[in-house]
């Protein structure tokens, strides 16, 4: 009888063993397994769908980045022209856009004609603004992160002018940002901007950017150019990371186009 008792627990050992270490694994394994291959299903149509979006340009147009480059181009241009910092802004923008898709340069040319194209024009800013909100959904985040860039762009080189402050207000607009979030949002960028120009002398400068204040523009503006493409704010990286990280790459864009100022200024 003591026996079989000790079979009978045995047996249960066993049984228990079996189920929690035994079908579990081989459970974790399925759950692991399906997860890999759902992952990689989900690579598979991104790429598909990237491909498909850069054949052409109107279907690159009609996308969330062709609708945001047009927006970028509203703002840049609102003032009546694109200046040096700007267009360094926006050709970094273009490469790390079409650093995602297989044919770079193609889709670096899309990028470049729906901005010249939509710079010239003033008259469907709101339409656009509308057509990317529909595609953002819910996404609070990403409706942030696109303004924070616009709100960057407008303000480098000689600050927000109020026609670029105008085609801003349009957009945040139609985006569902409301005016308290926007003026939160400017407000924190133009005080850390302030901050930084009222205290920059021409030797912080040179230091921040690494050059000696009598080096020849040309090399101070390599420099410049190599600067600003490792620390700029990239719009696709900040997709997947908080608010902090597009915070913290502008504060730092901003210093380095601050101080390329200053020395540009002083080289005059």
């Amino acid at each position: 009888m003591i026996k079989f008792k000790k079979l009978i627990y045995l047996a249960i050992t066993l049984v228990v063993f079996y189920y929690l270490f035994i079908v579990n694994i081989w459970v974790t394994l399925g759950v692991i397994a399906a997860l890999y291959l759902a992952f990689k299903l989900y690579k598979i149509s991104m790429k598909n769908k990237l491909r498909k979006i850069s054949s052409s340009k109107e279907l690159f147009r009609e996308s969330e980045l062709g609708l945001f480059v047009a927006l970028v181009a509203k703002v840049a241009k609102a003032d009546g022209r694109v200046d040096e910092l700007e267009a360094q802004l926006i050709s970094i923008m273009f490469d790390d856009i079409s650093s995602i898709f297989e044919n770079k340069e193609k889709t670096r040319t899309i990028l470049k004609e729906i901005f010249n194209e939509e710079k010239e024009r003033e008259d469907n800013t709101k339409a656009i603004a509308q057509a990317l909100n529909k595609l953002l959904g819910r996404s609070v985040l990403k409706r942030r992160q696109y303004l924070g860039f616009l709100i960057q762009l407008a303000s480098v080189g000689n600050g927000m002018s109020s026609d670029e402050e105008r085609v801003l207000n349009q957009i945040v607009t139609e985006l569902n940002i409301t005016p308290d979030q926007y003026n939160a949002m400017l407000n924190k960028f133009q005080n850390m901007l302030q901050n930084k120009q009222q205290s920059m002398s021409l030797a912080e400068a040179a230091k921040i950017l690494g050059v000696n204040e009598d080096d020849d523009i040309n090399l101070i503006k390599k420099t410049y150019r190599k600067l600003i493409r490792q620390y700029h704010p990239d719009i696709l990286k900040s997709q997947d990371k908080d608010e902090s990280y597009i915070e913290k790459a502008t504060a730092k864009t901003q210093e380095i186009n601050q101080a390329y100022e200053v020395i540009k200024e002083a080289k005059k």
